[in-house]
């Protein structure tokens, strides 16, 4: 087979796999073909830093072969879709070619399982060690670790990629018993552990060399590094009946446990000749999006996942989690910004928390006035019934939370054409 026919399939069979792409991203289906070119495609994706910056890498499947038959996966064992399968040295080869003219900065390499677990995990080490060691490429690597490899592997893995990620795939033991009976959540999480500890002991390494600098020939010698991006992990969405405040608990449990860096959320695709049991359709893409939002809430604003959502359930898709919070809670409303606590700012709809910072810088030199929220940019039309200021205080204070709800996504009505 052609290496452009090869990069055709294993470009669009890796399009499932979120750890590196952001929410949002156009609609993933498997029905019809998509060529690498294609934007559904995903031959080359997008990823954020948390700084802002875009970043392209090349991401494809080593191959789409495997041994495992997950009823939700276009690539199980039981799929009767087009095979192939990159040996190391084309994986080395595109990603230097795309590399050199500029187009990527990086690699994200995952695959089905073929063989073994640990040949498997081999061949994705000997793609990164030939980049780093041989050609001495700098670029970021993202390699999935296979859970069931030995654990040896794992620990080489980190020492050549920037990331590790181990995917849950399914966010409870019995979803993963009932639609991948033949993983091991266990397995999973133990991979999950042993990724933690190598990133844990590396810093401690760092931080030692850094109070003691090592007496040796070479005064540059630094602690080596172990997958210095952490590691993520991927749920799907809508495989089962397994709803939001379920899969975000189960989220919240994995940055405790393996300080992960990020949650992936990635809507389940219908696949062609579906096994039994699994939907017909796609949830909305919104939920996906909702899911991000209130998974940010939990990483960053300090909620907890039984706050986002009380009971049972999904999260609303016609307004966003802090929003839906807030008019849950008009009792903590309306927050006066010149007395209330930082964390309390931080929950306001329409406040970031560069403006919370900002908000409590300035109010140390004097009091906080409606204009300085103008001039922060803050989502004005948001944050009004939530806020008081020196100068302004919501005239709806007292209006119940539904009335607010209906008030705030009320459609916007149509402009009028212009003659």
């Amino acid at each position: 087979m052609e290496l452009i026919d090869k990069l055709s399939i294993l470009a669009d069979a890796a399009k499932y796999d979120a750890s590196c792409a952001s929410s949002g991203a156009p609609k993933r289906s498997s029905r019809g073909k998509a060529g690498v070119g294609a934007s559904d495609g995903m031959g080359i994706c997008h990823s954020f830093t948390p700084d802002g910056r875009c970043v392209s890498l090349l991401k494809v499947l080593m191959t789409n072969f495997c041994l495992f038959d997950c009823q939700y996966c276009v690539n199980r064992r039981s799929s009767n879709i087009p095979r192939a399968r990159f040996t190391p040295e084309e994986i080395v080869r595109l990603t230097l070619s795309f590399y050199r003219r500029n187009t990527i900065s990086g690699l994200f390499l995952s695959s089905g399982i073929i063989r073994s677990s640990d040949y498997t995990m081999e061949q994705m080490i000997e793609v990164a060690r030939q980049l780093r060691e041989v050609h001495e490429f700098r670029g970021y690597i993202h390699l999935k670790a296979i859970p069931e490899a030995d654990p040896k592997l794992l620990e080489q893995a980190g020492r050549y990629a920037d990331r590790l990620s181990a995917n849950v795939e399914l966010p409870t033991l019995t979803s993963l018993k009932t639609l991948a009976p033949e993983k091991e959540l266990g397995t999973i999480h133990s991979a999950m552990g042993q990724i933690r500890e190598g990133i844990d002991a590396a810093n401690d390494d760092a931080r030692a060399d850094a109070r003691h600098p090592p007496r040796s020939a070479n005064p540059k010698r630094q602690a080596p590094r172990y997958a210095p991006g952490g590691q993520s992990t991927q749920m799907i969405v809508g495989a089962d009946a397994t709803d939001d405040r379920t899969i975000l608990q189960s989220a919240q449990q994995l940055y405790r446990s393996f300080r992960l860096k990020r949650v992936y959320y990635s809507a389940f695709s219908p696949i062609p000749e579906r096994p039994a049991g699994l939907p017909q359709a796609a949830p909305p893409m919104l939920r996906e999006h909702r899911l991000y939002q209130a998974d940010f809430l939990i990483r960053t604003y300090g909620f907890q996942a039984e706050e986002i959502l009380g009971g049972p359930g999904n999260l609303a898709l016609d307004i966003d989690p802090k929003l839906a919070w807030a008019l849950n809670h008009r009792e903590a409303f309306p927050v006066d910004l010149n007395r209330a606590e930082p964390g309390m700012i931080g929950r306001v709809p329409g406040i970031g928390l560069r403006s919370v910072q900002r908000l409590v810088e300035l109010r140390r030199h004097r009091k906080i006035r409606f204009q300085d929220l103008v001039a922060l940019r803050c989502r004005l039309e948001t944050l009004k019934p939530f806020v008081i200021t020196q100068d302004y205080r919501p005239a709806d204070a007292a209006r119940d939370s539904q009335r607010l709800r209906e008030t705030m996504t009320a459609p916007e009505p149509a402009q009028l054409a212009l003659i």
